[in-house]
């Protein structure tokens, strides 16, 4: 009797061992940002973005510009107007001043939505490299170090940045 308790303890040991090794999953982590980074099409698609964004700077300055001098303007010649003609252009300046704010609301939509669209394949791109690397390396969690406090797997940036042929 007492060889069987000892023998059951011990196969229960040996069966919970063996679905505890089992359990365990091969994790790695990389720092998705920090590939993207390295990526030539990101640096790329970053210099387009960086563009488009002093296009839109240079054309905000200048209708701040033009606002200000025509504010100047009116201030300068108010006296020599009527009530009617100043609320007039006060009204004027306030809608110039709406247009400005409009406009550049209306550049950082359009800036967000161009570096969406200009990384959605790049991000797509990283991923599939991700997976392969992952897959090929027997990896069955990948998780991003940028959200990690701890990492013990193993860093497959290296590899994820030679399967891109970065």
């Amino acid at each position: 009797m007492k060889h069987l308790k000892t023998l059951l303890l011990a196969t229960a040991l040996c069966i919970g061992t063996v679905s505890f090794t089992q359990a365990q999953s091969k994790v790695a982590h990389i720092n998705t940002q920090e590939l993207i980074a390295a990526m030539p099409e990101a640096k790329a698609a970053q210099t387009q973005l960086e563009t488009l964004g002093k296009t839109y700077e240079t054309d905000i300055k200048a209708s701040i510009t033009e606002y200000q001098n025509t504010a100047k303007q009116y201030d300068a010649e108010a006296s020599t107007k009527t009530d009617e003609e100043n609320q007039k252009r006060g009204l004027e300046l306030q809608e110039k001043q709406q247009r400005i704010q409009q406009f550049r609301a209306d550049a950082q939509k359009d800036l967000a939505k161009k570096e969406a669209e200009l990384f959605k394949p790049i991000q797509e791109k990283a991923m599939k490299a991700i997976n392969d690397v992952a897959k090929a390396q027997g990896f069955q969690y990948v998780l991003d170090r940028a959200t990690l406090i701890v990492a013990e797997g193993k860093d497959i940036l290296a590899d994820v940045k030679k399967q891109l042929g970065i």
